[in-house]
């Protein structure tokens, strides 16, 4: 009976120990779902390496509930069905918490197969609206601005900037690219904005020769040419290369968020006065005198000889924000860290002090940019 008992409170020791949240492991396990191959694997690799070195930052400072972070990073290969192989690999290794999300069809795919797996899922980079609307993934938290804040800024531009009547579009065919350049639209008509759409390419993610479509677009005229390509390692570099070839009339505007100084380096002078905006720009105020964020640079600079772009920024933020709430917990207990974050504040991220909405949105101030002699300028 003496047995027994001891068998019984043990047990139960232990079921309370894991209903609180508590991770009985020995590291706290994170998962990274992103690209690492194809066209947008020079990204995906850069994301992760951002991760990898917050990461060591968090560790150096205790790590989280004092345990060290633990990365476990997988490939998706912009592939649906393959984010869902690799969701599930992460959910059988029992990651405390899996950070994704570089294109919107594949965050949707695995979005509800994280979720019943009983997993924190923070979406960094895909920016479909419907990611945030609880169908796939009711606790969903997202750092990137999504389709909806940036549909803003791009239709401002064209209203107030460009004053342009005539409207093309050349937009990826997929959830983010119609999401996108529906939000656009959108925005335009609350402005109450007359202008003609003179033009409207579509193309599937993995396309790289954009010829026939810009031929299409240069005879429509257009004063200003929306782009929405989230291929950053070839779409979008051939995009502007060709747009110059071809002589494009008007503005060539990229969607925001679309160009890193990756994109511009492999663009080369053809980027030259390319318009955009972004979130987060390494050094550039408010960012450049940031403490965390000059830490953040330093320790990129020490592991990978890199200075992080806001795809790394947005990454390693995911990592930090998710650190900060469960140490303000005092769990890794999935809902509980998912209700710190939605609607909560943070001080003290590379972002500077942030804010969450309450369906999981990070409040995003955005900076329009112009690309001059291969430098992002950002107007203030």
């Amino acid at each position: 009976m003496t047995a027994y008992l001891g068998r019984f409170l043990s047990s139960l020791v232990l079921g309370v120990a894991l209903s609180s949240g508590a991770s009985a492991q020995t590291t706290a396990k994170v998962g990274a779902i992103f690209p690492l191959s194809g066209g947008a694997g020079p990204q995906g690799q850069h994301v992760t390496q951002a991760m990898q070195a917050m990461a060591a930052v968090i560790n150096d400072n205790g790590g989280v509930l004092g345990k060290k972070i633990e990365l476990i990073i997988r490939d998706d290969e912009s592939t649906p069905a393959v984010g869902v192989s690799r969701a599930t690999e992460l959910i059988s290794d029992k990651v405390d918490v899996i950070i994704e999300g570089w294109n919107s069809p594949v965050t949707l795919a695995m979005q509800p197969v994280i979720s019943r797996g009983g997993i924190l899922d923070i979406t960094a980079i895909s920016k479909a609206d419907p990611i945030l609307s609880g169908e796939g993934n009711p606790l969903a938290v997202r750092l990137n601005s999504s389709n909806s804040q940036d549909g803003a800024i791009v239709a401002r531009y064209i209203a107030t900037i460009a004053k342009a009547k005539r409207v093309a579009f050349m937009t990826q065919n997929d959830a983010y690219g119609n999401g996108a350049q529906a939000s656009i639209e959108a925005e335009l008509k609350k402005l109450n904005y007359v202008y003609e759409k003179v033009a409207e390419e579509k193309f599937p993610f993995a396309q790289a020769d954009f010829r026939v479509a810009l031929t299409n677009v240069k005879a429509a005229n257009p004063e200003v040419t929306i782009v929405i390509n989230a291929n950053e390692g070839l779409g979008m570099p051939a995009t502007i290369r060709q747009a110059k070839q071809t002589r494009l009339p008007g503005k060539l505007v990229a969607a925001v968020g679309t160009v890193a100084p990756s994109v511009i380096q492999v663009a080369g002078d053809a980027a030259n006065g390319l318009i955009s905006a972004d979130i987060y720009f390494p050094n550039v105020e408010p960012f450049a005198s940031n403490p965390m964020n000059k830490k953040f640079i330093a320790k990129n600079q020490e592991l990978f000889k890199l200075e992080p772009d806001k795809f790394m920024a947005i990454g390693a933020a995911a990592l930090q924000i998710w650190a900060m709430a469960v140490n303000d917990v005092k769990t890794f207990d999935r809902e509980t860290v998912a209700k710190r974050i939605r609607g909560g504040s943070f001080k003290g991220t590379i972002m500077g002090d942030v804010s969450f909405e309450a369906n999981g949105q990070l409040g995003s101030k955005h900076y329009l940019f112009t690309v001059e002699g291969g430098k992002i300028l950002v107007q203030q």
